[in-house]
């Protein structure tokens, strides 16, 4: 992953986003260490503060878990976690944003339904 610097995205919410897709991704399991803040920081060239905070978000997001001395691990409801909130939260405002553009355009109910049931085939490589 490359962070993206000109984003209106702060680095230490891409690092986290990053990390949530490896652990959603099954790239890092529950109980596995995950990277300490030096080590992100080295692997995308940032200050390790920065990546701390990164880390701190998922710890009081309760996706990781701190052991004294040894560094943090993944929980066991890590994934539900990610899930349930990118769900709940990313999701919800892109359709939000997407149903507000749709009644700027005119788009029927109707219309903009079967644009994402066509966009859903497409993805999943039923055609269209």
């Amino acid at each position: 992953m490359i962070l993206n610097s000109d984003s209106m995205k702060p680095i230490y919410i891409q690092i986290a986003e990053w990390l949530e897709t490896e652990i959603i991704s099954e790239n890092i399991n529950p109980h596995q260490k995950i990277y300490s803040q030096y080590q992100l920081a080295e692997m995308f060239n940032i200050n390790p503060a920065t990546a701390a905070k990164g880390l701190n978000i998922l710890a009081d997001e309760k996706v990781l878990y701190k052991k004294r001395g040894l560094g943090m691990f993944v929980t066991d409801e890590a994934k539900e976690t990610i899930l349930s909130k990118r769900k709940n939260e990313t999701l919800k405002t892109l359709v939000v944003d997407l149903v507000k553009e749709a009644d700027y355009l005119n788009v029927s109910e109707i219309e903009l339904i079967q644009m994402v049931k066509d966009a859903s085939s497409c993805i999943k490589g039923d055609g269209k």
